[in-house]
C-alpha cells in the first residue's frame, strides 16, 4: 500500500465561472480538455501528458458560496495510490472514517477521507493495476 504521486486537485465553481476557468487552464496553462465520467454537474477534466491533473466541478450556486470554510474553492486533493485492499484494512484498523466511490465504466476506484483540518482527500486506485483480488469492492 502506498501513495505514489499527486493525482489531481478539484476546484469548485459556478456554471458561469466554468468558461473563464476553462480558458485560463487551457489557454494560459496549456492543459487540454479530456475524457470525464458522467458527473451530475457541469465541469471538465484538464489533462497534461495524458493525465487529468485539474478537475473543474461547476456545482456552486453563487461564486462566493463556500462549502468548506477551511479550504475555500478547493474541493479535494487526489493521490495516486496502490493497494486498495490493504488501504481499506489500514484505515479500518486506525478507525479512520472513509467512503468509497467506484466510477461506473472506468477502471478507477476512489477512497475519500478527511484530514484533521477538514480537507477532503481522495485516493485514486486504477483497478487494472491492482491485484485481481484487490479490485473487488
Amino acid at each position: 500500500m502506498s501513495v505514489t504521486a499527486l493525482h489531481h486537485f478539484t476546484l469548485r465553481c459556478t456554471p458561469d465561472e466554468l468558461p473563464p476557468l476553462l480558458d485560463f487552464y487551457t489557454r494560459v496553462m496549456r492543459l487540454t480538455v479530456g475524457a470525464r465520467p458522467e458527473i451530475p454537474a457541469p465541469g471538465a477534466w484538464l489533462y497534461a501528458d495524458g493525465q487529468p491533473i485539474v478537475h473543474l466541478y461547476a456545482h456552486l450556486s453563487t461564486p462566493d458560496q463556500v462549502v468548506n470554510p477551511g479550504t475555500g474553492h478547493l474541493d479535494h486533493i487526489s493521490f495516486r495510490s496502490h493497494g486498495l485492499v490493504e488501504m481499506r484494512e489500514h484505515l479500518r484498523a486506525l478507525d479512520v472514517s472513509f467512503s468509497e466511490a467506484p466510477i461506473p465504466g472506468w477502471s478507477i476506484h476512489q477512497i475519500f477521507l478527511h484530514d484533521p483540518r477538514g480537507l477532503k482527500i481522495e485516493m485514486t486506485f486504477w483497478l487494472d493495476q491492482e491485484e485481481v483480488e484487490g479490485s473487488a469492492t
